[in-house]
């Protein structure tokens, strides 16, 4: 292909409030979606890939050679640590060369191994495939497991009897998260997916019972998602309804499902809480009081009746808990950085002492009702994950595993740093950043720029192997933890949301502009990536501040954000509304949106080199909202560099599935950012 396609210009408007708002590529949207089969549409599609593939082709040699790399520090015959649960020790492992994982157990008491679940050979004849849930029974008789082939996160649900080695029921084909068996083994609580992809029923299995009778435990009646999961001492089922700011928890006796499902608490708006049970007491992670979260406990019995155990703090956000019978383990974030604490019933507290001052660390795979050791993941920007036990009498660290890089890696090659960039507004912005050692810092070296900022999910300073390859070719890399997520508490997040939401665009410029200023690269030297939440960051940036990044990389963008918000058919929307606003009903969401959406506000001017994907059967993020943007900004916007697009024909919101094609999408990221931009020199 000589020139990049043109689509259609259409006539479409959207009226509201008294504003037109002109729609020219609605018609991007089949109709018949989720199946998409409109001849004209694929057709547009692909010929954007077309267009991408012949773009591209002279950077092939450089894409096949940062893949190889990439591949080179994956350990190809790869396995977990195994973890004890019931009877048996669980772990994972790859073969060489397999895109997938085998699932082991062998009896604690010893034996030989036991192959429960492969996943190559599920796998087989799929173009996609996505592991789901996988949780054996009490008895270690049965395992439930739940499998995706095409990527639109509709999981088929089946059971397995280990003792046979086969399949004896597929439960259904529209389950969705993960699922609680009954105490006695015989049955299986499971959420299940509207035809809108809205989880919003939980039901239960019997073995033996007809699949499509099974009873209805709980149905969500607003535009609440339902989930399933079961309290540390796998007596207690939960059934939680959230949505990201709200959420409402019930409890349902793991020995007597029949029974109704118990309310602990109703829900409120802007309050979040979750529980754990520790025999008859209930244990409450709550921001009611302080939006940095209390613990509170509470009679199994009277499961409303709260009495804090650790209050709200400005300065601790309580992230996380599990309710061992020798202890509270509790994850939190003192001053932005990962702490594990441990508060033990006379009431006193120990943290985890890890070795450096930077680092992310969390709970691991604990899947007993005690841990006298507790699992551990660790790593930092310059250290590889590490998986920790915690000798909690020895007060002490054992080393389990740390990654292997089998081409080899140096740590003491590299430097971090936490910088605080200043916001426009006063606020100071941490930065987490990543170079080589001699990294000039006189603007003359490229940099990398990453942020997200959204739902109050954090961007933890963590290691990537694959990062390695634009660093060892000179480039900076930074993490901007911008106002959106909750890299400084959860007020961090509340500042990055509904009218605060230009916080986080301006936030990640601001932190641009600081890294320029302090010699991390300049602006024709400078790109950027997000994704979902973070290609919406992506192209407002992109908008708004173009001479400051030379090249951009948007993956599955949210960026037909007010046409979305507008479409309550759409699995999200209803849920979003607490996030965004709700455009429909309220004039001052609507103007906001249409100010922040990138598709809208496409401006006659030179855009940064863009690279834009999508999935065509992503229910997170729908394929039409980067092809509309693309299609928009080819027919106005008159920029003299790149746009391409690459749509996904076989895969969803996460992009291709297997560790080693998930590796090729990276690689063809880098080939991107290095011919637009180059490696130093």
């Amino acid at each position: 292909m000589r020139t990049p396609p043109l689509a259609r210009r259409g006539t479409d408007a959207t009226t509201l409030h008294g504003l037109t708002v002109p729609d020219p590529y609605r018609w991007l949207r089949d109709p018949g979606y989720p199946k998409v089969s409109n001849p004209e549409i694929l057709a547009y599609l692909e010929a954007e890939n077309a267009w991408y593939e012949a773009a591209m082709a002279p950077a092939k040699a450089l894409e096949e050679t940062l893949f190889a790399e990439m591949k080179a520090r994956v350990k190809e015959d790869d396995a977990s640590v195994p973890h004890a649960e019931g009877a048996f020790l669980y772990w994972w492992r790859f073969e060489t060369g397999a895109q997938y994982r085998n699932w082991y157990r062998r009896a604690r008491a010893g034996g030989p191994d036991e192959l429960i679940l492969s996943e190559p050979a599920e796998a087989e004849g799929h173009d996609y495939f996505r592991l789901g849930t996988a949780r054996v029974s009490p008895d270690g008789r049965y395992l439930a497991w739940s499998s995706d082939t095409s990527g639109d996160e509709r999981f088929v649900l089946r059971v397995r009897d280990l003792a046979e080695g086969r399949d004896i029921a597929t439960i259904a084909p529209d389950s969705v998260g993960d699922v609680a068996w009954t105490a006695d083994s015989r049955g299986l609580v499971w959420a299940q997916a509207s035809k809108e992809w809205r989880p919003d029923r939980v039901r239960l299995h019997r073995l033996g019972s007809e699949p499509g009778d099974d009873p209805i435990l709980y149905e969500e009646a607003e535009d609440y998602w339902v989930s399933v999961s079961q309290t540390q001492d796998r007596r207690q089922i939960l059934i939680i309804a959230s949505q990201p700011a709200t959420s409402e928890v019930r409890l349902l006796d793991g020995a007597a499902p029949a029974t109704p499902p118990r309310l602990v608490r109703p829900r409120k708006d802007g309050v979040r809480y979750s529980v754990d049970a520790r025999g008859d007491t209930l244990f409450i992670l709550v921001n009611d009081t302080h939006p940095n979260f209390r613990i509170a406990s509470a009679p199994l019995a009277q499961p409303d009746q709260w009495t804090t155990l650790i209050p709200g703090s400005d300065r601790n956000y309580l992230t996380g808990l599990a309710a061992f019978r020798s202890y509270l383990a509790i994850e939190q974030r003192t001053d932005g950085l990962d702490q594990i604490r441990l508060r033990f019933p006379d009431g006193t507290d120990r943290f985890v002492r890890f070795p450096e001052a930077s680092y992310t660390a969390s709970l691991g795979t604990n899947a007993e009702p005690d841990a006298p050791l507790l699992r551990l993941g660790y790593s930092s920007m310059v250290t590889p994950d590490t998986v920790y036990d915690y000798d909690v009498a020895a007060d002490r660290l054992i080393v389990r595993k740390v990654q292997e890089i089998p081409s080899g890696y140096d740590p003491s090659r590299y430097a971090t740093e936490r910088l605080m960039a200043p916001a426009r507004d006063g606020a100071r912005i941490p930065v987490s950043i990543l170079y080589a050692r001699g990294y000039p810092k006189d603007g003359s070296r490229p940099l990398h720029v990453f942020g997200y900022g959204a739902y109050g999910y954090g961007m933890p300073p963590a290691f990537s192997a694959a990062r390695l390859s634009l660093v060892d070719r000179g480039f900076a890399y930074a993490i901007v933890h911008v106002r959106g997520g909750d890299d400084l508490g959860y007020r961090w997040y509340l500042d990055g949301k509904l009218e605060k939401k230009a916080n986080t665009f301006n936030d990640f410029i601001d932190a641009t502009r600081y890294l320029h200023k302090a010699g991390f690269g300049a602006p024709a030297r400078t790109s950027a990536s997000g994704g979902s939440a973070g290609g919406w960051l992506m192209g407002v940036i992109a908008t708004e501040a173009p001479a400051d990044y030379r090249a951009i990389v948007a993956h599955v963008p949210f960026v037909d954000n007010l046409n979305t918000m507008l479409d309550e058919s759409l699995p999200l929307t209803p849920g979003e509304w607490p996030e965004w606003g709700d455009p429909r009903t309220d004039r001052a969401a609507f103007e906001r949106l249409l100010a922040l959406s990138p598709y809208d506000q496409v401006r006659r001017q030179d855009y940064p080199a863009l690279l834009v994907t999508a999935g065509l059967n992503d229910p997170r993020v729908t394929y039409w909202e980067p092809a509309k943007w693309v299609a928009r900004l080819r027919a106005e916007s008159g920029s003299r560099n790149p746009i391409l697009l690459k749509t996904n024909m076989g895969a969803g919101h996460g992009g291709k599935s297997g560790r080693f094609e998930r590796l090729r999408e990276v690689a063809e990221e880098y080939a991107f950012i290095l011919t637009i931009i180059g490696p130093a020199g």
